[in-house]
């Protein structure tokens, strides 16, 4: 039985500032990228997306995480009792490699980081097997609905769910 929350377009209220800090080609636009967040979106939310060069990203990710290395997006929360509030940095050359990496098209691959983090501003995550499932069970969902390809089906069909 499918469930009964459906990802029409979203009625919640959305504050979206986008930022390009990065010199990469074929960057989303404003549009796109608001558009992906409104799918995800479950409540009203007012964020920031930078899109960064690696120097940003891996600064960051040492900063926040004490991660040597830049990673694809990070996704940083602000306690706010009426909306969603946070920033989301996306790192383009890493995201740029690994669709090629990955045979994704750039922009599906966008569109599933930015999926991604709007759900990690509204609490989900994948810091265990259940939350996990649900989290990419969701993503998948928002994609297939936008006309976007499973982002997990290379994954699914090669070594089982991701973390098995």
């Amino acid at each position: 039985m499918s469930s009964k929350k459906t990802h029409k377009a979203s009625s919640h209220k959305l504050s979206l500032a986008v930022q390009y800090a990065s010199d990469e080609r074929h960057l989303p636009t404003r549009t796109q990228l608001r558009r992906w967040v409104r799918a995800a979106l479950q409540r009203d939310a007012s964020m920031t997306i930078r899109i960064v060069d690696e120097a940003e990203g891996l600064k960051l990710n040492k900063s926040y995480r004490g991660k040597s290395y830049a990673t694809n997006v990070l996704t940083f929360v602000y306690d706010d009792a009426d909306a969603v509030t946070g920033d989301v940095v996306i790192c383009a050359p890493v995201v740029g490699k690994e669709a090629a990496g990955q045979h994704k098209d750039l922009l599906s691959h966008y569109a599933h980081l930015a999926i991604h983090a709007t759900l990690h501003l509204q609490g989900y995550d994948h810091e265990n097997e259940a939350d996990a499932e649900e989290m990419e069970t969701l993503e998948t969902a928002i994609m297939l609905k936008l006309h976007q390809p499973d982002p997990y089906q290379e994954i699914r069909t090669t070594h089982g769910r991701p973390g098995k």
